[in-house]
C-alpha cells in the first residue's frame, strides 16, 4: 500500500496510525478529522475538565516527541467515498485517494428535536461542548440531566460537586440496566439520591419550554422542572451518514467481521462507529468504550496490511469505568444474557462493592464500586477466559 487514508482524528483514529506505523507501514498517511483540534481524551470532559480541574493541554494524546510522519487534515469533513476510485471526498470539494482506509469517524451527541437554538440547551461529546457547558456552569442554578446513563451522570455529579441544583430525568424505570442489568442499575445510580440529587425515573420529555432561552423542561406526566441548563444525554448515534451509498454494509454503524474488516476490501472500521462481530455471543456490537478505541485498531491494521491472510484473535471483553461522587465505578464483559448477579465483596449500602454476572454459573461480566484490586483480577479472569 502506497497510501492509508484514516478517516477520523479522535482516540481511535490516532491508534490505528500509530498502529500502522508500529506494524512497519512506511507509505503515505493521511488523517481526516472535522474537528480542528488535534486528538484528546474525551472521558476528562465530564469529569475533570468540567469541573476546572483539568487544563485543555492535559487532555493532548499525543506526546511531543511523537512524529507519525503523517499528514493531518483537521476541520475538514469526510462526506462520501467513491469505493471504485477508493477515494475519500471532502466537505471542501477535495478528495484523499488512498489504497487502504480506516474509518474512525465514531459517534455523535443525540438531540432533541425542537431545541435549536434555545439558549441553556447542551450535549456534551467534544471539546467545544465541554467549553460552553463549563461556562455557564460557572454561574450556578438549577441543572437538569435528561438521560441516566453514564454521561449524564458524571455531569450530575460533577454539576453537584460545583454547587448547583441537579435533577436528573430519565424514561428506563432504572438508570443504566442496558449496561449494568436491573439489579446493579438500582444500587448504581442510588449515588444520585446519596447526595441529595433529584432522579425522576420512568417517565418521558415532552419538550422544554422558554423564548430565546429555556427556563423548565416538560415531562409527559405533566410535570413542569424549572431549569436554567439543561443537559441532553441520551446517547449517541454513529457518523455513518457520509459512508450512504459507497456499497459498505451498514447497520447500527459499520458492520464488521472479527478484525474490523468491511463489507469492502481494503476499508477497516475501528472505534465508536463500528460493529464488530463478536464470535462469543455470535452477533454484531458496537462498543462505545475507550479501551476499545485504544485496543481494536492494532487488530484492523493487521487485518487492513495483510489483506485478512490473518486470523483474528476474539477481542478483549469490553471494560469501561467511571467516576461519580467519588466513587470508582468498573465494569467488564456483558451483563446481557446473563442469568444471576452476586455481590460477592462488600456493603451495597456503602457503594463499595464487587458484582458477579453469570450464565450457566460461568462468569460473563464484572462490577467494581471502589474495588479496583480486586476488579482488575476478575477482569484479568474474563479475558483468559474468553
Amino acid at each position: 500500500m502506497r497510501t492509508v487514508a484514516v478517516v477520523g482524528a479522535s482516540l481511535a483514529g490516532l491508534s490505528a496510525a500509530r498502529s500502522l506505523r508500529k506494524q512497519g507501514y512506511d507509505g503515505r498517511l493521511v488523517v481526516i478529522g472535522d474537528e480542528l483540534h488535534r486528538p484528546y481524551d474525551r472521558p476528562p470532559l465530564s469529569k475533570e475538565f468540567l469541573a476546572g480541574s483539568l487544563a485543555e493541554a492535559d487532555l493532548a494524546l499525543e506526546p511531543d516527541t511523537e512524529d507519525l510522519r503523517a499528514q493531518w487534515l483537521l476541520g475538514v469533513r469526510a462526506v462520501g467515498l467513491d469505493c471504485p476510485q477508493r477515494a475519500v471526498r471532502l466537505a471542501d470539494g477535495s478528495e484523499v485517494r488512498a489504497d487502504g482506509v480506516v474509518i474512525a469517524t465514531g459517534a455523535a451527541a443525540r438531540t432533541l428535536p425542537g431545541t435549536d437554538g434555545l439558549a441553556g440547551v447542551h450535549t456534551l461529546r467534544t471539546l467545544d461542548d465541554a467549553r460552553a457547558l463549563r461556562d455557564e456552569l460557572t454561574l450556578g442554578g438549577r441543572l437538569v440531566v435528561i438521560g441516566g446513563g453514564f454521561i449524564g451522570a458524571e455531569v450530575a455529579s460533577t454539576a453537584y460537586a460545583l454547587g448547583l441544583d441537579v435533577t436528573v430525568v430519565e424514561a428506563a424505570p432504572t438508570p443504566l440496566a442496558g449496561p449494568l442489568g436491573e439489579t446493579m442499575g438500582k444500587i448504581v445510580s442510588a449515588l444520585h439520591a446519596d447526595h441529595g440529587v433529584r432522579l425522576l425515573c420512568g417517565v418521558g420529555v415532552k419538550g422544554l419550554s422558554g423564548e430565546s432561552r429555556l427556563d423548565a423542561v416538560l415531562l409527559e406526566d405533566g410535570r413542569s422542572v424549572p431549569a436554567d441548563i439543561v443537559v441532553v444525554g441520551v446517547g449517541a448515534r454513529p457518523c455513518v451518514e457520509w459512508l450512504a451509498g459507497s456499497g459498505i454494509e451498514l447497520h447500527d454503524g459499520v458492520k464488521c467481521g472479527a478484525d474490523g474488516r468491511t463489507s469492502l476490501a481494503g476499508v477497516v472500521a475501528v472505534g465508536d462507529c463500528a460493529s464488530w462481530y463478536d464470535p462469543r455471543a455470535g452477533l454484531h456490537r458496537r462498543v462505545e468504550h475507550w479501551t476499545g478505541a485504544r485496543e481494536r485498531p492494532d487488530a484492523a491494521v493487521t487485518a487492513l496490511l495483510a489483506g485478512g491472510a490473518v486470523q483474528p484473535s476474539a477481542p478483549r471483553p469490553p471494560y469501561f469505568w467511571s467516576d461519580q461522587y467519588g466513587v470508582k465505578i468498573q465494569f467488564a464483559g456483558h451483563a446481557a444474557g446473563a442469568d444471576s448477579v452476586t455481590i460477592e465483596e462488600g456493603a451495597r449500602d456503602d457503594r463499595n462493592i464487587l458484582a458477579v454476572y453469570r450464565r450457566s454459573g460461568h462468569p460473563v461480566a464484572v462490577l467494581g464500586m471502589n474495588q479496583p484490586r480486586l476488579f482488575m483480577r476478575w477482569r484479568k479472569q474474563l479475558a483468559a477466559a474468553a
